[in-house]
């Protein structure tokens, strides 16, 4: 298979992260929320309520579900299809 047929055929597919609220099916997210839903019942059994740590880690727990939600939506905007250039990671050091 020539590489634009299968570039077409890879077009064609369903994409990665589906529009709409399909993201509650990927397994990233299903297991962001068991996390999520983990954080908080050990930080309430363990973990001061009025304690900033307690606060801290829910808000990273809830960050978690809350990126891959976003990260869905963002997928079908108007820059992301045209290409727009993503920001570069800085290279690991050695």
């Amino acid at each position: 298979m020539a590489f634009a047929e299968r570039r077409r055929s890879v077009a064609d597919q369903e994409p990665l992260i589906p529009k709409h609220g399909g993201y509650r099916k990927l397994k990233s997210f299903q297991v962001a929320q068991l996390v999520y839903d983990l954080t908080v019942r050990f930080c309430d059994k363990y973990i001061g309520r009025r304690s900033r740590t307690h606060d801290q880690m829910v808000q990273a727990a809830r960050s978690g579900v809350q990126n891959i939600a976003e990260g869905s939506q963002e997928d079908g905007t108007e820059a992301h299809q045209c290409g727009a250039r993503q920001p570069r990671r800085a290279a690991p050091r050695l």
